[in-house]
């Protein structure tokens, strides 16, 4: 019989104990504790680069970590932010290797029913086994599964389809959908919501919801944490530097970390007032020896020079025991700083009349843009959202209509997903960037803004190759150098992919005051209603047999 990897169910379990990893020189993860028990369902959030990701390849098994220990009992399937470009496969070779076991259990009971009927030897056995597993995998529902998530999550459902014919969003809609029917104790899902619409949102929440192992999912869509996460693990700066765990769900975690923040920063100004007193004490009593102080009359000689010293040394004893357990300093917050955009009242920056793409854009879209306009783009996948900011944006010739931008405007589109990373420093490349748009005219030498103004990275991520940087890291240098053009128009198809939560809250808040035109392409449900006062447009998708009649535009 094969050896399969067959389910725990109540028995399940994921734990992982004082778990510490390295990487480049520095800390990544430190002294992380968690216990994921079938239907816990955990958040994990934090910063771009805090090791969110490397956290799910530790408990996954594909990183041994430097210090710690990872205890599984079951099964459990990571879902990465990253899928390879390049794929031989098919649709229905793809969902064949996330259903071998099944597939192998239905093999075995085979087998095994012949060798029965046959009556070998040991047979009754051999054939009970394999019943056993098959029933475990409830392999005879496993198809279904699958194409039940393929259709809620809106997947290509065609088994014959080339996995190299499809976009990034349709495989891992894909792959997702393949995890949810596999019915894995754990699930370990890397930003999920990236590439789903409304309907497959909606779908997917359910689906955790009401999955019965455990979850632990890397987001930071708000709206997903909220509805899905009933324990938060945040992995940015605490007071004693271990991961904060929060019950309560996102709304505890958010009353709980600002809290937390509070209490820090109020223990680190009592620091520096005793730190401050202690000297000011210390200086005193070192004065009062140099220049030959005098206690009370009648104190002698030898007890004046004694209660002198004594009280140097309580001082130093004091500042030594606060050295020993001082607070450490509030990290501060690394804010994202929007950059002027120019305005340019009095004209229309950006036209577009009756445009369609054949088999993109199906309905001809008109719109035009001035500066401090704003505009939300919404519908489900395959309405031709990206298409229309492709159009607009110049990288895309409509097949009718035409678009219309006026002299001298710069226009910036931040696309869905970062082009492939290569080994330049992310700096290098920024300025690399911004040299180029001066030297073709299209920037003023004193218009360029630095990168690290922007906030966006560290000085240290800075320093790095692109391709050493996490996904999220690479989508704030993509950011940083559409922003670099200062641009008139700013054209954003879902610019919360993998950014974190607090990058998304000043980010949200820089779109509603910037003086330029501004279009928002998102699935994401908290920036849909943080920009439910903007103006609408929904692109419709053209109904087929697949859609059904159901399939209209948001």
């Amino acid at each position: 019989m094969t050896t399969l990897d067959l389910p725990a169910r109540d028995r399940a379990q994921l734990n992982c104990a004082r778990v510490r990893v390295d990487r480049g020189g520095r800390t990544v993860l430190h002294d992380v504790e968690m216990k994921v028990s079938p239907g816990s369902r955990w958040g994990v959030v934090g910063e771009n680069g805090r090791g969110k990701s490397t956290l799910l390849h530790v408990l996954a098994g594909l990183l041994t970590p430097d210090e710690g220990t990872v205890h599984r009992v079951g099964t459990l399937a990571p879902a990465e932010q990253e899928m390879q470009a390049e794929d031989e496969r098919t649709v229905g070779d793809f969902i064949d290797e996330y259903l071998a076991d099944a597939r192998a259990a239905l093999r075995d009971l085979d087998t095994a029913a012949k060798a029965l009927a046959a009556e070998r030897p040991r047979a009754e056995q051999a054939y009970a086994d394999a019943l056993e597993a098959a029933q475990a995998l409830d392999a005879w529902d496993a198809d279904r599964r699958v194409d039940v998530a393929l259709d809620g999550l809106g997947a290509v459902s065609d088994r014959a389809r080339p996995l190299a014919t499809l976009s990034v969003g349709q495989r891992y809609r894909i792959r997702l959908a393949c995890l949810l029917g596999a019915e894995h104790d754990f699930l370990l899902l890397d930003e999920p919501t990236n590439h789903l619409d409304l309907a497959g949102l909606e779908y997917l929440t359910a689906r955790l919801r009401a999955h019965a192992g455990g979850v632990v999912v890397v987001s930071h869509d708000r709206a997903l944490l909220a509805d899905v996460a009933t324990t938060i693990l945040d992995l940015d700066p605490t007071r004693d530097g271990r991961p904060g765990v929060y019950g309560g769900g996102y709304a505890g975690y958010r009353e709980g970390r600002d809290a937390e923040l509070a209490r820090w920063e109020e223990e680190y100004e009592q620091q520096l007032t005793e730190h401050v007193r202690l000297q000011q004490a210390l200086s005193q009593a070192q004065n009062r020896l140099s220049t030959g102080w005098r206690p009370p009359k009648g104190t002698g000689k030898h007890q004046r020079a004694t209660r002198a010293g004594a009280l140097v040394r309580s001082v130093h004893r004091r500042q030594d025991d606060l050295d020993r357990h001082q607070v450490t300093a509030p990290v501060p917050p690394r804010r994202f700083s929007m950059p002027g955009l120019p305005a340019r009242p009095g004209i229309v920056l950006l036209r577009a009349e009756k445009v369609t793409v054949g088999g993109r854009l199906h309905h001809s879209t008109s719109l035009s843009l001035t500066s401090g306009d704003r505009l939300a783009v919404t519908g489900p996948n395959g309405a031709g959202k990206s298409t229309l900011l492709s159009v607009l944006a110049g990288r895309l010739a409509p097949d009718t209509g035409r678009v219309h931008r006026a002299r001298g405007v710069r226009l910036c589109l931040l696309g869905q997903e970062s082009p492939r990373a290569t080994h330049r420093r992310a700096r290098d490349l920024y300025e690399a960037h911004t040299a180029r748009l001066v030297t073709a005219g299209a920037l003023k030498e004193g218009e360029v803004v630095g990168l690290g103004s922007l906030g966006l990275l560290t000085s240290r991520d800075a320093g790095k190759p692109v391709a050493e940087l996490s996904m999220g890291q690479q989508r704030r240098l993509d950011l940083a150098l559409a922003l670099a053009a200062r641009p008139h128009v700013l054209l954003l198809d879902e610019p919360t992919n993998h950014l974190s939560i607090a990058l998304v809250d000043e980010l949200t808040e820089a779109l509603h005051s910037t003086d330029a035109a501004v279009v928002v392409a998102t699935h994401d449900r908290r920036l849909r209603r943080d920009i439910s006062g903007w103006p609408h447009l929904a692109p419709a998708r053209r109904r087929s047999a697949e859609q059904g009649a159901g399939a209209a535009a948001l």
